[in-house]
């Protein structure tokens, strides 16, 4: 029997809606809210008043580009968090309410896991290679850096994360520092591309076993900039190129550091990457040349799975409800959610 899921997501800024049948993509809309650009940053007010604009033409065109009726959803999956408590409600609020209207399962989904089973997401058109259990996954985005060990699609256990900053914050706060518009860390990306790695050199945290920090970095790379810019006023911008790839290239070498590590510990070599910054050209390049050196396979998500979405919504909620792990009416969002 076939089975087809509606996914939600509503975590941040992002109002996405995606059809899942049997494992296979169908549609993947996403509404983006470029009103934040103007405040540097996500404003949440304006988040979860765009996210009730947005959800309903959303979730009509996902049905509509999978070309299936609403009928033929067997049950409805939604992010319940971590993210914005006032964007989650509007993605809770109307799953909840089209699970009663159609009398079918609701489904809460952890989005820090759905990031990471995105790699088992497929392609009508084409076939794609998936890790096998139990693997490894650096999942790195603005708000959250984990190593997660991956045991089945609904077991995980994070092995290591920050203490404090996550690597996409790290990213987007220094390119603030250096006058580049917000979101930051994909211009970093760009610059670095120009630029000369060894050219500037910041110091590395030193934290015991797998966990991360990088509110120490983003300090010293502050005051790296202040101090250069008091000696010469035209510093950021003559050397630009270079300080992006030199701080792109200490921040991801401060993400593989510990992942060679957690591989070494673990004994496993099938290793993903996932999340925002999984879509960084510098962390893509470094996985696969660790690959190429210490004999992993790697597992690199496609661009348009590294963002949130709701395919990755919808994907965990098909191998929940394969597991009939069904949530009830009372549930609420939440703002933090372990695992």
């Amino acid at each position: 029997m076939s089975i087809t899921i509606l996914g939600i997501e509503s975590s941040c800024d992002d109002t996405s809606a995606a059809i899942i049948k049997d494992g296979y993509l169908l549609s993947n809309v996403i509404a983006n809210q470029d009103v934040h650009k103007a405040f540097g940053g996500v404003v949440p007010e304006l988040a979860s008043r765009a996210h009730q604009q947005n959800i309903i033409p959303v979730v009509d065109q996902a049905v509509k580009r999978a070309n299936i009726s609403k009928n033929d959803i067997d049950a409805i999956a939604f992010t319940r968090g971590p993210g914005l408590l006032g964007s989650l409600l509007v993605g809770t609020s109307f799953a909840k309410s089209f699970s009663l209207a159609m009398d079918i399962p609701l489904v809460e989904v952890n989005h820090l896991q759905a990031h990471i089973l995105v790699h088992f997401i497929k392609d009508i058109e084409k076939d794609k290679k998936i890790p096998e259990f139990p693997f490894l996954c650096l999942l790195v985005s603005g708000g959250h850096t984990q190593i997660v060990k991956v045991t089945n699609y609904l077991e995980m256990e994070i092995i290591g994360q920050t203490i404090d900053d996550a690597a996409g914050e790290a990213f987007d706060k220094c390119a603030k520092a250096i006058g580049l518009p917000y979101p930051g860390g994909p211009l970093i990306d760009k610059n670095a591309q120009q630029g000369n790695k060894d050219a500037f050199s910041f110091s590395k945290p030193r934290i015991k076993n797998l966990d991360y920090s990088f509110s120490g970095l983003k300090t010293s790379f502050l005051y790296f900039i202040r101090d250069s810019i008091k000696t010469n006023p035209d510093f950021v911008k003559e050397n630009m190129f270079d300080i992006s790839a030199s701080i792109q290239h200490t921040i991801i070498e401060i993400l593989m550091d510990k992942l060679e590590k957690a591989v070494k510990g673990t004994g496993i070599k099938q290793i993903a990457i996932a999340g925002g910054v999984s879509a960084n050209s510098g962390l893509r390049n470094a996985i696969q040349e660790r690959a190429l050196n210490l004999g992993w396979e790697t597992f690199i998500p496609e661009f348009k799975f590294t963002t949130d979405n709701a395919a990755m919504i919808a994907i965990t909620g098909y191998y929940k409800y394969l597991n009939k792990e069904f949530a009830s009416q009372d549930i609420a969002p939440l703002a933090r959610f372990p695992y």
